[in-house]
């Protein structure tokens, strides 16, 4: 059978009826990457516990608009490092148990797993610099840390400053309070407290979900 992409270019593809698939699968072949649709859980588990290397999940939707920028960049990043990364494309639409499992609240979300456990994951739309440094991190063993983009940082650094001026010279400390917020979303990355708390959760997210 024959599997068409998002950009609308085929692959082939494997059919559960012919090939020993299970039913709740349907597991699409391109050259770099695997491309699963409606997966359950224990699939998702057998999938990457078969992998003998680091694996980058990429959870994306026919209908999202991010997915579709980022796809591009994910193929020539999956093709360059596939001699030591997997990388697997699930649709999110229809594999549902295994967002709910990782807590996966939006997409296009890459999630990076090392010997079956999360060690890493970026959400939304970002530029060849930042996925590059994540395939990295994974593929070299190191933690990963994901960084803001330059142009985030500022936006973000900026609008809070104007609505905290805002706030003042209006004296509602509500605006001032979001401001606040929307400028440490500028430096969140860079703040060794916040490190050390997200660190804390995500280890207890692990040990609960390898439970």
């Amino acid at each position: 059978m024959t599997a068409f992409f998002l950009d609308g270019t085929r692959g082939l593809g494997v059919g559960s009826n012919n090939q020993g698939v299970s039913p709740f699968s349907q597991i699409f072949l391109d050259q770099n990457y695997l491309l699963l649709t409606a997966m359950n859980f224990s699939e998702f588990q057998q999938k990457t516990a078969a992998s003998g290397k680091p694996v980058i999940v990429d959870f994306w939707a026919a209908w999202c608009m991010p997915c579709k920028v980022t796809k591009p960049i994910l193929e020539r990043l999956a093709a360059e490092y596939a001699s030591r990364i997997e990388f697997i494309a699930i649709d999110a639409d229809d594999s549902r148990p295994v967002l709910e499992k990782f807590r996966i609240f939006g997409i296009p979300t890459l999630l990076a797993l090392r010997n079956g456990q999360e060690v890493g994951r970026l959400t939304g739309a970002s530029g060849e610099t930042q996925f590059r440094a994540f395939f990295d991190a994974l593929a070299e063993g190191k933690e990963i840390k994901v960084s803001l983009a330059p142009i985030d940082r500022i936006i973000r650094l900026g609008g809070g400053a104007i609505l905290a001026a805002i706030g003042l010279s209006t004296g509602n400390w509500l605006v001032v309070a979001l401001g606040g917020i929307l400028a440490f979303l500028g430096i969140y990355d860079r703040c060794p407290v916040w490190n050390a708390i997200t660190g804390l959760v995500h280890r207890k997210l692990n040990t609960s979900t390898g439970e």
